[in-house]
């Protein structure tokens, strides 16, 4: 049997509960919405906002921004349908603004730059 934090017994061993901050360096939780030390953001992915919602406004009937993050058939549904007729280009744009639309491992894209 693993054991995490203060000696406490780790019941999902395997599944990791640690995290390091990218902005400075220490070990925070993943269930942390930021880091408690340097208050940076805890996000899984490098993929960002500002870049994905350029590519899906310039770029979406062509799925270019479901390439960037990742999801590759998606982009190529996209490419041969002209974006979904437009619609699911515009709905992809709406959700990537507001901060909904996720990567290929269903990390949601939450930092601009």
């Amino acid at each position: 049997m693993s054991f995490g934090p203060a000696g406490a017994p780790n019941l999902l061993s395997g599944v990791p509960t640690m995290r390091i901050c990218r902005g400075c360096g220490r070990e925070i939780h993943v269930s942390a919405l930021a880091c408690p030390n340097c208050g940076a953001p805890n996000t899984g992915t490098t993929k960002r906002i500002l870049p994905a919602a350029l590519l899906c406004f310039f770029f979406g009937l062509f799925g270019f921004h479901r390439f960037y993050v990742g999801k590759i058939w998606t982009g190529l549904l996209q490419l041969l349908t002209g974006g979904g007729f437009v619609v699911w280009t515009v709905y992809d744009l709406v959700m990537i603004l507001f901060g909904n639309f996720t990567d290929k491992q269903g990390q949601k894209l939450n930092l601009w730059t």
